[in-house]
């Protein structure tokens, strides 16, 4: 694969690496997952918009660049490279946002995407509930009919940025499911400050509040934030989640970065006889490049007109893995460094990664998908 790119992309990412070096904080940020750490994420995301890379591949009218996909990825590499703070609106830019051109009217457009790129409205993904997480058809959160608008009720769990997040996006059922459980539901957006609404953080192994319970108790919703037609909203919501198991969520130049980093780690504190975390190293930055590879050939397929479509499941499950194997390398290698272990950025990176097989779909949905639309294998027992 030629990964050679034209002059104009290259000077695009001298323009990005230029900025970021001037730009990315000298030191580690608090973790977003706590409100002292969450409020510098959004200062941060306000300073990306300000130089108009918070959101780099949407159409300059609602603060982007207009970049391509290609770009998108080299901004990526560049981004991560630096060092650069996780993006604690990466909800929205990169699950409702896209959305929102797809499905999105002019006037939702103009509202809510300006100020989710200058940090002021950071969204939560409320999809699951409590017997509804990879199964996401069987919700039961619904939304009743009422003067211009609709009323929310029931739970939704493991709601990633909740506990701090402005706004939150979700399905819920609003009409019976005649012909099967994917019909009858509805994608709203609604306000976490709303009357009726109770956030109930949850707290991670460290004990900090990565996720929250939404509990809704007649939570009014106007007409205006119904997002596509009622009723259509499963088919909505899968055009968003594949983003989630692709490309959005994690791109290769996020691995990149953190293989770079666990090498120059095995540099300095390995011990050389141990030839199996030697090995492990290696694979890390193999695998690495392999998902580079592999993304920039699924973009390749994007940009001829195809679609991320099923190979979207293959990602998730290698990114997944290949993330907590990484950071337990890392932590091997640490050995005793009880500082770094109990809350360095990689032991913070290591408890994110515990979660990754388990949300954007389980891994056992996608190997499951993987059989059945990639493989045509049939339907197992479920």
């Amino acid at each position: 694969m030629d990964l050679t790119h034209p002059p104009e992309v290259e000077a695009f990412r001298a323009e990005a690496r230029d900025w970021l070096a001037r730009n990315v904080p000298a030191a580690l940020l608090p973790s977003l997952e706590t409100a002292e750490g969450f409020a510098a994420h959004r200062e941060w995301e306000a300073r990306l918009y300000a130089g108009r890379w918070s959101a780099v591949s949407w159409p300059r009218e609602y603060g982007g660049r207009g970049a391509d996909l290609e770009r998108w990825l080299v901004f990526e590499e560049e981004y991560w490279a630096a060092g650069a703070p996780a993006r604690v609106s990466q909800n929205g830019i990169g699950l409702l946002a896209p959305t929102l051109f797809d499905h999105g009217t002019p006037e939702q457009r103009e509202r809510l995407l300006p100020p989710m790129a200058r940090g002021e409205q950071v969204w939560a993904q409320a999809w699951s509930e409590p017997e509804a997480g990879s199964d996401l058809a069987s919700l039961r959160a619904r939304a009743e009919r009422t003067a211009d608008g609709w009323l929310l009720y029931g739970q939704k769990t493991w709601s990633s940025r909740a506990a701090f997040a402005d706004r939150a996006f979700g399905l819920f059922r609003t009409g019976a499911a005649a012909s099967g459980p994917h019909q009858g539901l509805t994608y709203l957006v609604f306000d976490l400050r709303a009357p009726g609404v109770e956030v109930r953080p949850i707290g991670r192994l460290d004990g900090k509040p990565a996720f929250a319970e939404l509990f809704l108790d007649g939570v009014f919703v106007p007409d205006r934030d119904v997002i596509g037609e009622p009723g259509q909203g499963w088919r909505i919501a899968m055009s968003a989640t594949g983003s989630e198991r692709g490309l959005a969520l994690r791109s290769p130049g996020r691995f990149l970065a953190a293989a770079d980093r666990l090498y120059a780690l095995w540099r300095t504190a390995a011990d050389p006889a141990d030839t199996a975390l030697r090995d492990r190293v290696a694979d890390a930055l193999v695998g690495a490049r392999a998902y580079e590879l592999f993304t920039w050939a699924a973009a390749a397929r994007i940009a001829e007109g195809g679609q991320a479509g099923a190979e979207s499941s293959l990602n998730k499950v290698f990114w997944s893995q290949y993330d907590l194997a990484l950071h337990e390398t890392a932590l091997d290698l640490l050995g005793g460094a009880e500082a770094e272990l109990i809350d360095g950025e990689w032991a913070q990176g290591w408890l994110f990664s515990l979660a990754g097989p388990i949300y954007a779909g389980t891994n056992e949905i996608q190997r499951d998908i993987i059989a059945e639309r990639l493989l045509g294998l049939p339907k197992g027992r479920r």
